[in-house]
């Protein structure tokens, strides 16, 4: 099994990243859907974060407000990692437990948003960073996801810079280019992860 930590800014394009190496037929540990998980109703990490940031982060029908929750820790370092404190240990605790159901000669891709932020490169044997220029990230941002530019700025200032991202990366996925492009260079970088699956045996 090889472990392979994708990570990237948001606004970058992990996700379609993941989507097109998942078509290649990589295992995906998605670190952002697990985190939706563990903070479902009813779970003791929803009471968790109701404790910390009390019942007005709730929505009416008892799920996590996640913009609301957003607004208040992208603003505040502090809150930030009181949040961080809660939800990361469990995400990884579920991580584990999906690795360890793949198959021996996987490539078992986890999707860490903030692989970088949190020193996790370690974790895996090796790390690919979508990378975009922050001009790129912020019109994604802006555009197609319907962020103000001064919460897109926000929510970029709050991750690591492009050049820490690049420092831990092992290989670097460009993301500034067109679509047949991206696909063209995910190709080869599956092709790279599938022969060190293989050589690891």
């Amino acid at each position: 099994m090889l472990k392979v930590g994708l990570t990237g800014g948001i606004g970058a394009g992990k996700s379609e990243v993941s989507r097109l190496l998942v078509e290649h037929g990589a295992v995906l540990i998605d670190a952002d859907r697990i985190a939706r998980e563990v903070v479902a109703p009813g779970t003791p990490g929803l009471a968790a974060v109701v404790d910390a940031f009390g019942p007005e982060i709730l929505t009416g029908d008892g799920s996590l407000d996640r913009p609301r929750l957003g607004s208040v820790v992208f603003a505040d370092p502090e809150k930030l990692a009181l949040l961080n404190s809660i939800v990361h240990p469990l995400v990884g605790a579920r991580s584990r437990e999906l690795e360890s159901a793949a198959s021996a000669g996987s490539v078992v891709l986890h999707d860490v948003p903030l692989l970088t932020e949190n020193g996790l490169a370690p974790l895996y044997d090796l790390v690919v960073v979508v990378d975009a220029s922050p001009g790129t990230q912020l019109d994604r941002l802006v555009r197609l996801r319907g962020m103000t530019e001064d919460d897109a700025r926000a929510r970029m200032a709050a991750q690591a810079s492009r050049e820490q991202r690049r420092e831990i990366a092992d290989i670097v996925i460009d993301n500034d280019v067109p679509l047949d492009a991206l696909r063209k260079r995910v190709t080869e970088v599956w092709a790279e992860l599938t022969r060190r699956a293989r050589e690891q045996g």
